[in-house]
């Protein structure tokens, strides 16, 4: 019995000793602990932190006591604790859990350019180096999960080391602040911060997705019709948009090293480039070179003064002092350019103005209520009115202002390019009407082969005309004389469509008059010749006069154009130059006899300079092979290769 009751005695005494000690460590400071075996949801641990400055890595251990550091109040600024502003601060937070919270993690964002994280003296998260010092962004909101090792303790401790700049230290909450750290299961937090991503991003991503359509279809015009410089710029803030699409969804879920911000930096201030050349080039306005050198010296300021702000060698007060001079040339000068020009006329400048003089003043007041938050009475009042203005919630989702006002001056944009679709296509159906017209006109000028057949006693002729367009440069005539035989005259002007068209017609009348007066096919090309000079515009045609007796002698003056082929072998005739290119040309006569059953070939050079898919040309022995055949089969064989330009097919048989 003496033996129990001892037992007894030991263990009432140990379980004293146990309550005392409890009490003891209740009653110090450093047993001030976060009770986290209630969360139920994500909490942010705001509370009760302790502080120290200085460096020392045994402050992560878990069994560290640190019941002489100064507790905080995260809601006070850490210059009020620590007015010596040291580089490294530390702060500790003992959290008591429960051994079944398993799958626990914590939530970062927006601690500071440099940091570490320790849980129970292991390192958790690290973004930067603290020494030697290399910072990274800090938005980004980064989960790590906790090792349930460490939560069936039933106690954790959360050490932070946090490297403060002397820049730093300008600012309204150096070091930690409330809402950075939030303990929460892991899975649950993720899915809150994509939630949040698109909630806060979808007015964002909207306007993107908006600017890089619409950029598509600015950069394809811009490929089409090059001198259009508003197609380029358009095309130019449809590819910024995606570089601004992507660079935002990354940088949202990574931090990345602070100087690597100075690519970001450079292409917002390319994009305020963009933008003072998009709304220019609209009312084609010419900046002189000295406004040249005010965007360029304004630009550079800006950038200077962001990349100062993010590596904090500036405060971000003067940061965004160095904003202005841009801002004032893009939203002050150029909608003043526009205004004046629609004043003038220029309708598209009046459907830019509206959405521009909206960014104007949006950006306007943002600069001042910026101004405003910076003084410490007005600091929160000016942020909240700011965000009634500014922030709108359609149920889960953020819209800001900007957003609204960016996705007008995108659809100002489109309604450009949708107007000028418009009268491109009104244009093109009267021009295609004029080309019909055209086309009908070219094809009474050309002889017909079944009536010129009848009319010439003694040939067969066959012939085809295929231009590469509506209407083409290429031309023939076959006209009979006065003692039964017949005057040839085939010819290809220099280009294709309406310019080559026009001038084939002055040919083709000079040609059906001078015929009338003459059958000597070099006094015909002389007088061709003249017709041209001067009304050409500094082109040139080829051309071939033959004339053929009833008795098969031909008589043939050149003018550039291709040799025929009689029979399947070229016909060697002197060359000259073509109509055009000088006054007093010198085309000699060459004369031959077409015997009954032979049979002459003349081709346009769209025959020998067919081109394959592989752009292998057809050249001159295909085209003399296959000039014994018709007419028909020729052009479609030449078809069939790969046509590049107007084709005409003439053959003369001696019945």
């Amino acid at each position: 019995m003496s033996a129990i009751r001892s037992r007894w005695k030991a263990l009432l005494l140990l379980t004293y000793l146990a309550v005392a000690a409890h009490s003891i460590y209740a009653q110090s400071p450093s047993s001030q602990v976060f009770d986290a075996t209630q969360i139920q949801a994500p909490t942010s641990l705001d509370g009760p932190w302790r502080m120290h400055a200085g460096d020392n890595p045994d402050w992560a251990r878990p069994d560290f006591g640190d019941t002489q550091w100064t507790a905080v109040d995260l809601s006070r600024s850490l210059a009020d604790y620590l007015p010596d502003h040291p580089n490294i601060v530390w702060y500790r937070l003992q959290l008591r859990v429960l051994p079944s919270q398993t799958h626990f993690a914590i939530e970062e964002t927006g601690l500071a350019p440099a940091f570490e994280i320790y849980v129970n003296g292991q390192r958790l998260l690290t973004n930067g180096s603290i020494m030697p010092y290399r910072p990274y962004t800090s938005e980004a909101k980064l989960v790590v999960p906790i090792s349930d090792s460490d939560i069936a303790t039933g106690s954790i401790e959360i050490a932070l080391r946090i490297a403060v700049l002397p820049a730093e230290w300008r600012n309204a909450t150096p070091g930690l602040a409330s809402g950075q750290i939030t303990l929460g299961e892991q899975s649950t937090l993720e899915n809150r911060i994509w939630l949040e991503q698109i909630s806060q991003n979808i007015g964002t991503s909207l306007v993107h997705i908006i600017g890089i359509c619409v950029g598509s279809v600015g950069l394809a015009l811009f490929i089409a019709q090059r001198r259009r410089r508003e197609y380029l710029w358009i095309g130019l803030t449809g590819v910024f948009d995606v570089l601004f699409f992507f660079r935002e969804s990354f940088v949202a879920s990574h931090n990345i090293p602070l100087w690597s911000m100075a690519t970001s930096r450079l292409m917002e201030s390319l994009w305020e480039l963009i933008l003072i050349g998009l709304g220019l080039s609209f009312v084609h306005f010419r900046i002189k070179p000295w406004m040249a050198l005010i965007v360029g010296l304004a630009s550079i300021t800006e950038l200077i003064g962001m990349v100062g702000g993010d590596l904090f060698w500036v405060t971000s007060f003067v940061s965004n002092i160095t904003f202005l001079p841009i801002v004032q040339i893009v939203f002050i000068a150029v909608p003043i350019v526009m205004i004046i020009h629609f004043r003038r006329g220029n309708r598209e400048a009046g459907i830019l103005i509206l959405p521009w003089v909206a960014q104007t003043i949006l950006v306007e007041f943002e600069q001042v209520t910026y101004c405003l938050a910076q003084i410490p009475s007005l600091g929160s009042a000016a942020t909240a009115f700011h965000d009634r203005i500014a922030v709108y919630h359609f149920g889960p989702f953020q819209f800001d202002l900007g957003n609204i006002i960016d996705t007008l001056v995108m659809a100002s944009l489109g309604m450009i390019l949708v107007w000028r679709s418009i009268r491109t296509s009104q244009q093109q159906t009267r021009t295609e009407s004029e080309l019909e017209a055209a086309r009908e006109i070219q094809q009474l000028i050309l002889p017909d082969t079944i009536e010129s057949a009848k009319s010439i006693a003694g040939f067969a002729i066959d012939s085809v005309y295929k231009p590469a367009q509506q209407v083409g440069g290429d031309f023939y005539q076959i006209l009979p004389d006065a003692h039964g035989g017949l005057l040839l005259i085939i010819g290809d002007v220099a280009g294709k469509g309406m310019p080559a068209a026009m001038l084939v017609a002055v040919l083709v009348g000079a040609a059906r008059t001078l015929a009338r007066f003459t059958s000597d096919p070099a006094e015909i090309l002389q007088e061709m010749n003249r017709r041209l000079l001067g009304r050409s515009g500094g082109g040139f045609s080829t051309c071939l006069a033959a004339h053929i007796d009833t008795n098969g002698a031909i008589k043939l003056a050149n003018a550039g154009h291709l040799s025929p082929y009689m029979d399947g072998h070229e016909v060697d005739i002197p060359g000259a130059l073509p109509l055009g290119i000088t006054a007093d040309p010198d085309y000699e006569l060459c004369a031959f006899q077409l015997e009954p059953g032979s049979r002459l070939t003349f081709y346009s050079d769209g025959v020998v300079e067919a081109q394959n898919k592989q752009r292998e040309i057809l050249g001159f022995d295909r085209a003399r092979r296959l000039s014994t055949r018709t007419a028909e089969e020729i052009v479609q064989a030449v078809c069939d290769f790969g046509q590049e330009d107007d084709i005409t097919v003439v053959i003369l048989e001696r019945t």
